[in-house]
């Protein structure tokens, strides 16, 4: 075996970098899955409420003389 090739074994792995923790941290677990269902029924209540204005402006428009 040569020696660069020992050398090189020999080096250490660099230690790998701990994750943050994420323990108590702004949106995670329970309550943003709450946040996203309320901001859900919110987006299909306005859907609804928009689609019914364009309905209405079809129906005005369509008895319109």
């Amino acid at each position: 075996m040569s020696e660069e090739n020992a050398q090189m074994s020999a080096d250490p792995i660099p230690p790998a970098i701990p994750a943050p923790a994420q323990v108590g941290t702004e949106g995670s677990g329970r309550r943003s899955n709450k946040g996203v269902w309320i901001r859900a029924f919110i987006y299909v209540i306005g859907f609804h409420v928009f689609a019914g204005f364009v309905m209405l402006l079809f129906y005005a428009g369509s008895h319109r003389h």
